[in-house]
């Protein structure tokens, strides 16, 4: 008879099966969890992230410092392409704040939304566009590419969505990014699909007006995007701004759009990105989420990037600090339009000009001559571009009109016997200008001082009694440079790959690249009395961020 007292075999064996299901994982060390949770891939340690508190903090714990995840792929096909860079930028613990990729044209924009959309959730902030070229370390190799397509449709396709046969622009470049200490989210530049239909009494000519003026749609912007930063910093002046335009074929003009948020942003928010592309975009807010809307246009969009007003002080800080590498150089004399017409049509506009302290007024082709002679052996080598100086009184709301000056860049398409031919609108009578021309000797030097400035940066940064690291970065740079302007591969991601080794970045070939920071960190940043410019030509913009530890105690 068995001895009541004893348990039976089986009742043993049932307990010690529940005392090991109870205390198997509490028997783990918060350094052996935490040994353990740094291995595990991003989906598996958002999983794991949830199993219980401790484990919650832990995960925690291991994430407390911000993290840039990038990865690119030439795949042509955009599911194997998708593919390769998610389980990239996933191989690592990361809780993606925001999400940036650049695709090529062969690419449909909706189909790598849906699939980057759906293995990012539904809260992530996420924009994609179109680029002209991609640069970043390949997924599977991860070899350092600088890829610039020779031909450029913008996502082109046919009436059934299919993309046309001969574009072969096939590639992404995908950026993931975890920004503790900050909040990120994008706001749309809207503009109503309603117009309002107007007849010319004299031609019978039909004209489309938007029903609410642009300097008004504008202001909203502005207004939406200190809106946001105060409602979670409690302060309305963002860190930064990654912004990307629908100004392809003169469908928005990005350079008002420029000098407003220059003037309304504090010196020390930084401004980057791409004037020209097409782009989606999911908001974390719902509520600013318009991204195929029929009632509205997207005419830009801005990854807005804020402090939490909740951040413990044991996070750190993240900065942001921008360089830049100029790719043109002055030639010639500094001229006043003397009288300018605007064709909406192709939206160019007609000048003639005076030589500053003169008074003849010089018709196109006589301007043209003269910079011709100017240029020398380098008439046929060279794009040229007019850079207009202008002052004007801006103000937000019911602000005080403050004057700013800028400068603004127009492409030079020729002169005849009776107007000098510029792409784009904003120019006025009395303006000043001067021409520009790209210049590689003037981009290799300037890269040079780049290269040389963020290695002082490092440094500098370095003696400081601090804990301070970059931890990724952002390259926008012209599609007239590349391989084909320096005739050498490789050039403008190396200031960045050269003094940040191992640090991931990604970067856009642009059609128009955006760079604004009063806190640069190139000598073009310090200078006073220099007009302010935020849209480029010729030029590559680099976007450092860092990240500087709490001090010791916290």
């Amino acid at each position: 008879m068995d001895d009541p007292s004893r348990p039976s075999s089986s009742s043993s064996s049932r307990n010690d099966t529940k005392m090991v299901k109870t205390t198997g994982f509490s028997l783990l060390t918060d350094d052996l969890l935490h040994n353990i949770l740094a291995r595990l891939p991003a989906p598996s340690f958002a999983s794991a992230a949830c199993v219980s508190k401790s484990w919650n903090r832990v995960s925690s714990q291991v994430l407390s410092r911000p993290k840039l995840a990038s990865a690119l792929s030439l795949d042509p096909s955009p599911q194997v392409a998708v593919r390769e860079v998610i389980d990239k930028v996933l191989t690592d613990p990361i809780r993606p704040d925001f999400a940036i990729a650049s695709v090529g044209s062969g690419f449909r924009l909706y189909d790598i939304f849906k699939l980057i959309s759906k293995k990012l959730g539904t809260k992530t902030p996420i924009i994609i566009s179109t680029a002209n070229g991609i640069i970043g370390r390949d997924a599977l190799t991860d070899e350092l590419k600088e890829v610039k397509w020779t031909s450029f449709s913008g996502d082109l396709s046919d009436d059934d969505g299919s993309i046309t046969s001969e574009d072969e622009n096939f590639g992404i470049v995908l950026t993931v990014g975890f920004v503790p200490g900050l909040k990120v989210d994008v706001i749309p530049l809207l503009r109503s699909t309603k117009v309002d239909v107007l007849r010319n009494a004299d031609t019978s000519e039909i004209f489309y007006v938007a029903q609410e003026p642009r300097d008004a749609l504008v202001e909203k912007f502005v207004m939406d995007i200190r809106d946001y930063t105060d409602s979670v910093s409690g302060c309305k002046s963002p860190v930064g701004i990654i912004l990307f335009g629908m100004a392809q074929e003169g469908l928005v003009n990005m350079k008002p759009i420029l000098n407003i948020l220059d003037y309304a942003m504090p010196e020390e928010t930084v401004i980057v990105g791409d004037e020209r592309g097409r782009f989606l975009y999911k908001t974390a807010n719902k509520s600013r989420n318009f991204c195929g809307s029929a009632k509205f246009f997207t005419d830009a969009v801005a990854l807005t990037f804020a402090r939490d007003r909740n951040n413990t002080h044991g996070i750190g800080n993240i900065r942001f600090h921008v360089a830049l590498s100029n790719g043109v150089s002055a030639i010639g004399p500094t001229y006043r339009a003397a009288s300018v017409r605007v064709n909406c049509s192709d939206h160019s506009t007609w000048l003639t000009a005076k030589i500053e302290g003169q008074r003849a007024i010089l018709d196109g082709q006589r301007i043209m001559n003269d910079i011709n002679v100017a240029l020398e052996d380098h008439v046929d080598s060279s794009d040229l571009y007019i850079g207009v100086t202008k002052r004007q009184n801006c103000s937000i709301g019911s602000e005080r009109p403050r004057s700013i000056t800028s400068l603004s860049f127009y492409g030079v398409v020729g002169g005849d016997d009776e107007y000098l031919y510029v792409n784009g609108l904003g120019i006025r009578t009395g303006d000043r200008f001067q021409f520009y021309r790209s210049d590689p000797d003037t981009a290799l030097n300037s890269i040079g001082r780049v290269s040389l400035d963020l290695k002082n940066f490092k440094f500098n940064e370095s003696r400081k009694n601090i804990s301070h690291e970059v931890f990724g970065g952002f390259i926008f740079s012209c599609y007239g440079r590349g391989d084909t302007f320096f005739t050498r591969e490789d050039v403008d991601s190396s200031p960045f790959v050269k003094n940040f080794p191992g640090v991931p970045f990604a970067g856009i070939f642009c059609g128009g690249e955006i760079g604004r920071s009063s806190s640069s960190l190139t000598e073009e940043g310090h200078k006073e009395n220099v007009p302010s410019c935020c849209l480029h030509v010729y030029s590559t913009v680099y976007l450092v961020m860092s990240y500087t530890s709490p001090p010791l105690g916290y």
